[in-house]
């Protein structure tokens, strides 16, 4: 089993804290830019293990009476359909899933801003039909000279133009589809329109990584880089952090490089700032959390080389430039890991090398890997999880789980009746196919009983494997990596 890195309950205990002190330092108002998911932060649960998905949202859950949501959208991102890569919705129906998700977990949201627009008629839309749900939109437009003419930003001209965002509680979380979305811009805004009103609030960001009181080169830092490698994100030392305390703190190029025009926006809407570095912004408290360092550096040293496989699919793709896996190449050696550490991908290239055929391996909790081959009937990555689940389920090997007379009416059902020209099946078939078998074998019901023991295993595909065989993947929470390559010469893939 994997060793737990990292205390949740106290995460949520001093993060929440953090930010009640931080409110009580303006006037009962901060506006509080969160990046990065905060429904499903697989990233930060993965490089600090015990860290759960969703606890951000739990963080904020136990200040819901203080908390209002204000999500913003670009609208240039609605007019471009812009998706999100890890979900594959445009951000317009990303709003909507944040809205409904916030309001399940009892988070209120305020409204929604569409910034920068300049009247895009999918941006009016998309207006509309907010509006036509009962939710409140609000406008705010591009600014001549952003970020740098500072006097014109800060007048009537500027922010003043921008409708004025009505909220009603202490905390206000600014939160985004995306990054580029005005998150930030839309907290200065309001700011002006605040001190406008004679309300002295404060602004804020949260943001889990890089962890500020880690070291530059922590593998944790590390792995913030290898996730946005195509952003050309850099983590760097916090310069006026350093000026200003003389204490050594992490931060990123972006936050660096915008901080003295930031700084200077703050001071020209307050006639003061209360920030002497963009670390001293940053409300973070995960690196006061970590209570096994080693398990955490061992788990982003995996988590590197995970990128390393998944950017170069994305470059096989045509989703991102060379230089991007030339940057992954580089921080694997910073973190001194290689593909020889992740224990699935030499399995599965040694199974696919002696059946000449694309394969698959599966790596258990107790360490054994598991692999699957190609066959008439079943795909690699779907042989490899019904073998898989055997090995969980203490089964023999030879036992069949799915006879051949239910699946090979499947394979009729795709080939002659839906247009495939794969017969085999997918992974999400095959669980479809054991979920019916189990109701009459009893082994399949023990097989499929093993489901939730794949949850955090790593998975290795020879083969850049399908859409649909991906999302079975990452729903069961199998951390999946393939090689660059398709098991055809095809142009198209689906």
């Amino acid at each position: 089993m994997k060793a737990i890195g990292f205390d949740n309950n106290k995460y949520l205990e001093i993060q929440s804290q953090h930010i009640q002190q931080r409110i009580a330092q303006f006037d009962n108002k901060l506006y509080l830019e969160m990046g990065g998911k905060l429904f499903d932060d697989f990233h930060a649960s993965r490089v600090l293990p015990g860290f759960l998905p969703d606890s951000k949202i739990k963080m904020l859950m136990q200040l819901s009476d203080q908390v209002e949501i204000v999500i913003v959208i670009n609208a240039t991102d609605i007019e471009k359909s812009k998706v999100r890569g890890d979900i594959g919705i445009t951000y317009d129906a990303d709003v909507l899933r944040l809205i409904d998700a916030f309001r399940g977990n009892g988070l209120y949201v305020g409204s929604v801003v569409i910034a920068q627009y300049s009247g895009q008629a999918t941006a009016d839309t998309f207006h509309k039909r907010l509006e036509s749900l009962g939710v409140k939109v609000f406008l705010h437009y591009p600014i001549e000279g952003y970020p740098s003419n500072i006097p014109h930003i800060v007048s009537d001209e500027g922010f003043g133009k921008n409708e004025y965002v009505e909220t009603t509680r202490p905390l206000v979380v600014v939160t985004a589809p995306g990054p580029g979305s005005g998150k930030m811009a839309t907290c200065l805004s309001q700011l002006y329109h605040e001190y406008r009103r004679g309300i002295k609030a404060g602004y804020a960001k949260f943001e889990t990584f890089p962890i500020w009181n880690l070291p530059l080169k922590h593998p944790v830092n590390l792995a913030y880089e290898a996730a946005t490698a195509d952003l050309n994100d850099v983590n760097m030392i916090d310069p006026f952090h350093l000026e200003a305390y003389n204490e050594t703190a992490v931060n990123y190029n972006r936050d660096v490089e915008a901080f003295p025009v930031l700084n200077a926006i703050l001071e020209k809407i307050s006639g003061t700032s209360p920030y002497k570095s963009p670390t001293d912004m940053g409300v973070n408290m995960a690196g006061r959390c970590i209570i096994d360092d080693d398990a955490c550096q061992e788990a982003s040293r995996q988590e590197i080389i995970r990128r390393y496989f998944h950017t170069m699919c994305d470059q096989r793709l045509g989703r991102v430039e060379e230089s991007a896996v030339v940057k992954l190449e580089l921080l694997m050696s910073r973190a001194g890991v290689s593909v020889d550490d992740r224990p699935v991908v030499a399995a599965a290239l040694k199974r696919a090398e002696m059946t000449e055929m694309p394969a698959a391996a599966i790596e258990l909790p107790d360490g054994r890997v598991i692999t699957g081959k190609t066959s008439s009937l079943l795909g690699a990555s779907a042989a490899a999880l019904l073998n898989a689940l055997k090995a969980l389920g203490g089964i023999d090997h030879k036992i069949l789980l799915i006879s051949p007379n239910v699946i090979e009416p499947i394979q009729n059902l795709k080939t002659h009746h839906l247009g495939n020209h794969n017969p085999r099946l997918h992974t999400d078939e095959v669980l479809i196919a054991l979920s019916i078998c189990a109701t009459l074998n009893p082994v399949a019901g023990q097989a499929l009983q093993q489901l939730s023991k794949l949850r955090d295993c790593e998975a290795h595909s020879t083969v850049i494997l399908s859409a649909v065989d991906d999302s079975t993947f990452r729903k069961l929470g199998v951390r999946l990596t393939c090689e660059p390559r398709y098991q055809t010469k095809k142009l198209f893939h689906k």
